[in-house]
C-alpha cells in the first residue's frame, strides 16, 4: 500500500518528525494531491512555536500553502486525476446555510489542511477536491506560461497572495486609490503588489531593511522603515507624502499585515476620515485601541480570514500570464530542511522570501 511520508508536529516548540502513514480511503469528493510544493507560513510558526492550538490533535502534519496533481480520486473526482492544481488554504463545504449566504471562509465545516487535517509538509495530501484550483498551461516540468516559475512556487497563491488579495477586494480598493500596508514580509509584501497591479498608490511600512529594499525594488510608491518611530511621526509622514502625491483627500484602505501587536496598533492610529482598516495579520497578544475612532473618523474596520475559492482563478491567471511576478519573492528549500526553516523565522532571521519547501518526487 502507498503511503504519505512528510514532517509532523508532535508538540509545541519541539522539532517536526518524519511521519508516515498510508494512504487512506478516498471518500466520495476526495482526492489525493502528489505534492509539488508547499509554502511555510508564520502561522505554522504560531502552532509550532506561538502557543496556537491546531483543530486536528497532534501528531498533525503542518502546511496549507499546497500546489500539486491529482494523483488519485474518490468517487466524482476521477476525471480530475492528473490535473495540476493550487489547494485553497480555507475549503468550505458549500452546502451549509453559511456557504449558501455567500460567507464560505467562516463555514462552520471548512477545511484547512495543516490545521483541519494532515498539510502539505509531506508528499502527499488527502482535501476535498471540489475546490481545487486547476493551473492552465502546466505541461509537467519547467515554467509555466509566462510566470518564470514552477508549479511548486504557486503554492504561495493558497494563502500568501490569497489573503491579501480577499482584503483588498473587500476593502473596495480601486484604480487611484490609496493603500498602507503595515508589514511589507510575506502576505503584506505580496499585498503590496497585488495593490500596485490594481493601480493604486501603494505605502509598505515594516522595520526590516531587507523588506523595505525589496519593496522599493518592486515599484510601491513609498517603503518606508518605521523601526523606533511612534504612530503620530508615521501618520504625519503618510499625511505629508499623500498630499505631495495630490491624494490627500482619498479615503486611505489600511492593511495590518504584520501579524504583531506594534503593527495592529499603529494600523489603527493610522484611521483618518472614511478610512477602511482591514485586519490580514494575527497576533495572540492583546492590543489597546480607542474604538471610538471609528466612529469620529465614519471609518470601518474588516477582518479576514482565508480568501473565497472562487477568488482563486484570476489569481493563478495573473501569475501564470505574469501580469504580477513572484518569482523574485519566493525561494525554495528540500522538505527535509522544514525545521531549519521555521527556527528561522521564529528568530526572525529568515532571509525576506516567502520559503517554499519540495518534498521528494517520485
Amino acid at each position: 500500500m502507498k503511503t504519505i511520508f512528510g514532517y509532523a508536529m508532535t508538540a509545541p516548540g519541539q522539532p517536526l518528525e518524519p511521519f508516515e502513514r498510508p494512504v487512506p480511503e478516498l471518500a466520495a469528493g476526495e482526492a489525493l494531491v502528489r505534492v509539488a510544493g508547499c509554502g511555510v507560513c508564520h502561522t505554522d510558526v504560531g502552532f509550532l512555536y506561538g502557543g496556537v492550538r491546531t483543530k486536528h490533535e497532534l501528531p498533525l502534519v503542518l502546511g496549507h500553502e499546497i500546489a500539486g496533481v491529482i494523483e488519485a480520486g474518490g468517487a466524482g473526482v476521477e476525471s480530475r486525476v492528473g490535473q495540476a492544481v493550487v489547494v485553497p488554504a480555507v475549503l468550505p463545504c458549500g452546502d451549509c446555510p453559511t456557504c449558501r449566504a455567500g460567507r464560505g471562509t467562516t463555514c462552520p465545516n471548512q477545511v484547512m489542511p495543516g490545521n483541519d487535517v494532515h498539510g502539505g509538509f509531506a508528499t502527499h495530501v488527502v482535501v476535498p477536491a471540489r475546490d481545487l484550483c486547476p493551473v492552465p498551461e502546466y505541461m509537467g516540468d519547467g515554467p509555466i506560461g509566462q510566470s518564470g516559475i514552477g508549479l511548486a512556487e504557486l503554492g504561495v497563491i493558497a494563502d500568501a497572495i490569497s489573503t491579501p488579495w480577499q482584503a483588498i477586494r473587500r476593502a473596495g480598493l480601486q484604480p487611484g486609490g490609496f493603500a498602507v500596508f503595515v508589514g511589507a514580509g510575506g502576505v503584506g509584501g505580496f499585498g503590496a503588489l497585488l495593490a500596485r497591479s490594481l493601480g493604486a498608490m501603494v505605502v509598505a511600512l515594516d522595520v526590516d531593511d531587507k523588506r523595505i529594499e525589496a519593496m522599493k525594488a518592486a515599484g510601491v510608491d513609498l517603503a518606508l522603515n518605521i523601526k523606533g518611530m511612534e504612530p503620530k511621526e508615521v501618520r504625519g509622514k503618510l499625511r505629508a507624502f499623500a498630499k505631495e502625491a495630490e491624494v490627500g483627500s482619498i479615503p486611505w484602505n489600511i492593511f495590518e499585515t504584520s501579524g504583531t501587536a506594534p503593527g495592529q496598533e499603529l494600523a489603527f492610529a493610522l484611521l483618518n476620515h472614511g478610512a477602511t482598516l482591514s485586519v490580514v495579520g494575527f497576533t495572540p497578544q492583546r492590543v489597546k485601541i480607542r474604538l471610538s475612532n471609528l466612529m469620529a473618523f465614519d471609518a470601518r474596520a474588516i477582518g479576514n480570514w482565508g480568501c473565497d475559492p472562487a477568488l482563486y482563478p484570476e489569481l493563478v491567471e495573473m501569475v501564470v500570464s505574469g501580469r504580477m511576478e513572484i518569482a523574485p519573492f519566493v525561494a525554495t528549500r528540500p522538505l527535509a530542511e522544514v525545521n531549519e526553516v521555521l527556527e528561522a523565522m521564529h528568530e526572525h532571521r529568515a532571509e525576506g522570501r516567502r520559503v517554499v519547501l519540495l518534498p521528494p518526487q517520485p
